[in-house]
């Protein structure tokens, strides 16, 4: 089911927003196996840039990651994932680190560029994502949270989670950038990549990740890094470009908290291994963060960052 979002000042920016039913599509575990990701060579497994500009760094991690040509192919449909969850500062993704990955996709030639959400309207005007999105002429999705529009996806060798309800407009695009910021969280500490996910799984699945306790009981702790491994087996990002510019370290994912500054955006393939990297910015280690250490034992990535090939550089 749609609606029609009656905002005249909204609309008067010129934001496409669709609300999407439930279509057919691709399988979501095929973003990333495009014929041109086989022809990179020689890339990083991580690329980390760091610098003031912080649109430049975005452009210049996806430089080293091979190119956008590499990942979003010419007439291509380009679906984003970015947090919107909060417009604390610390807790969202960077407009900045946004407009430069619109730019690269028009470069591209994409066909359509999407960013998918079932947050309210509310949530991307006020951290500022919503103009970024229409100054550069990308289409905002806004779902509503009816689980008709959500599509079941098998979770292959899922422990916790034997099967995800994930946005049905996903299904229509052929190429899935998930952009997160890092951040701090209350129950497993960490949010990054893999738990971004959870913004295109429906919000009803997603409780069944939350036991009482979670945020306390080690065992509820556990089953919800579990459930976000789980997760991760069903989707696969094309890439992922992680804001790690400016975060909270405490009282996340919403924030307000204390914030540090890296100034980096961490790109790459292997959700595993950028949580890890992302982690260790802030004093953890992958290996302690249990949905870190699931995600490899599912065969997702490597979280030992010594047998990884990291690209670090500044600009």
């Amino acid at each position: 089911m749609t609606r029609s979002i009656e905002r005249r000042e909204f609309l008067k920016k010129g934001l496409r927003v669709g609300l999407t039913a439930a279509v057919g599509g691709p399988l979501l575990r095929q973003f990333a196996d495009h014929p041109l990701l086989a022809l990179a060579k020689d890339v990083p497994d991580i690329a980390a840039v760091e610098g003031d500009d912080y649109g430049r760094n975005a452009l210049k991690a996806v430089e080293l990651l091979g190119g956008i040509y590499r990942f979003v192919p010419k007439n291509s449909r380009v679906a984003i994932l970015a947090n919107v969850q909060s417009s604390h500062p610390g807790t969202f993704t960077s407009p900045i680190v946004l407009r430069s990955v619109l730019r690269l996709c028009r470069q591209a030639g994409a066909k359509e560029i999407s960013l998918v959400s079932w947050q309210t309207l509310k949530n991307w005007e006020s951290t500022g994502l919503a103009q970024v999105v229409a100054e550069e002429g990308a289409t905002l999705k806004l779902i509503e949270r009816d689980e008709a529009n959500f599509k079941p996806a098998p979770v292959p060798g899922g422990k916790a989670l034997t099967e995800a309800r994930i946005l049905s407009v996903l299904f229509e695009h052929d190429v899935f950038i998930n952009m997160p910021v890092t951040k701090d969280h209350a129950g497993n500490k960490f949010t990054g990549t893999m738990k971004n996910l959870m913004g295109i799984n429906s919000p009803a699945n997603n409780r069944t990740f939350h036991k009482e306790n979670w945020q306390t009981d080690s065992s509820a702790i556990e089953h919800l890094d579990q459930s976000i491994a789980d997760l991760n087996m069903a989707v696969k990002p094309t890439i992922n470009l992680v804001d790690a510019t400016e975060f909270i370290t405490t009282n996340g994912p919403f924030g307000p908290g204390d914030i540090i500054k890296p100034k980096k955006v961490v790109a790459g393939v292997d959700r595993v291994a950028i949580d890890a990297y992302c982690a260790a910015l802030w004093g953890l280690k992958g290996e302690d963060i249990v949905m870190i250490k699931r995600g490899q034992e599912h065969g997702l990535g490597q979280y030992d960052l010594k047998k990884l090939k990291i690209k670090e550089i500044s600009v």
